[in-house]
């Protein structure tokens, strides 16, 4: 969620050579890329908020940035506002040839704010009230644009993926192989065919046939056991043993993952298992009971 801000400082800005001020780019591109230190690349970003922070008294001030005069009269800018925006990075683009000024860092700042961080804004994220005002108090209050005012927000959003958002992706896509419309779909159709196998039992018990005639029984408990099995494990055991997972509702992909394709291979033989073992003891008890007809 900080792309914008990430391209409008990491930009290639080649006219700054003629130049004579010194901009954020330029000493991004004196920086190694490859010191990360968690996911809020704590050293880089320290030192950048540093630089721009600096930068601040000579180059900027709230009330010059673009579209950013924030006072106790003044209400916030509106979503409108901000996605009107006629800086270039606000539209989420790069084109050769324009330098990256304080403005576009500013603009792409609140663009980050008003997109995904205030209450009742077009793509929210839920974040602590607590971080929440102090980003927001940091843009609009102190005149703050640097990477370093968005280190609480990416860290607490990085640890909730880690810990809720990325187990859920891999027990529904390592574990299983249908969707929840499809899970939900197999459910109904499994309690329907299951009524009508005990009630077809049923008839033909009262009915007094023959265990021969009784063995039609077998299909619909079999399509029964199949999706409420199905259901239960959240993978279609056959689906699997041809190495195909579903990602949306009846459109299915090539597994290639190796190792998520053995993990599905072992759950859909023991997923058959059981669905033959459920279905052998509920035929044989309505096909072997003795028949009384009413």
């Amino acid at each position: 969620y900080v792309r914008g801000l990430h391209r409008s400082v990491l930009a290639e800005t080649p006219e700054l050579e003629k130049s004579g001020s010194k901009r954020s780019s330029q000493v991004l591109d004196q920086y190694d890329d490859s010191v990360m230190a968690g996911p809020s690349a704590a050293d880089k970003d320290t030192r950048v908020s540093a630089f721009l922070r600096g930068d601040n008294g000579s180059m900027h001030s709230p009330s010059q940035s673009l579209g950013s005069n924030f006072d106790h009269q003044n209400p916030r800018r509106s979503m409108v506002d901000s996605t009107q925006d006629t800086s270039p990075y606000t539209q989420d683009q790069s084109p050769s040839g324009t330098t990256v000024s304080r403005q576009d860092i500013r603009a792409s700042a609140e663009k980050i704010l008003y997109t995904y961080l205030l209450q009742g804004s077009e793509r929210e994220i839920i974040i602590p009230v607590g971080i929440l005002e102090e980003v927001t108090d940091s843009i609009e209050n102190q005149g703050r644009d640097d990477p370093e005012v968005f280190d609480n927000a990416k860290d607490y959003v990085f640890q909730a993926m880690e810990r809720d958002a990325f187990p859920g992706f891999l027990r529904a896509k390592a574990l299983g192989n249908i969707v929840q419309p499809s899970m939900m779909l197999r459910l109904v159709v499994g309690l329907v065919a299951l009524f009508a196998a005990i009630w077809t039992a049923f008839v033909l018990i009262f009915l007094d046939m023959s265990r021969s005639t009784r063995c039609w029984v077998i299909l619909p408990f079999t399509v029964a056991i199949y999706f409420l099995v199905s259901h239960q494990y959240m993978l279609d055991p056959i689906q699997a043993l041809l190495g195909y997972s579903e990602y949306t509702f009846a459109n299915y992909f090539k597994v290639k993952e190796n190792f998520v394709n053995r993990l599905l291979t072992r759950r859909a033989m023991m997923c058959l298992m059981w669905i033959a073992i459920i279905d052998a003891a509920v035929c044989c008890l309505f096909i072997f009971v003795p028949g009384k007809r009413l």
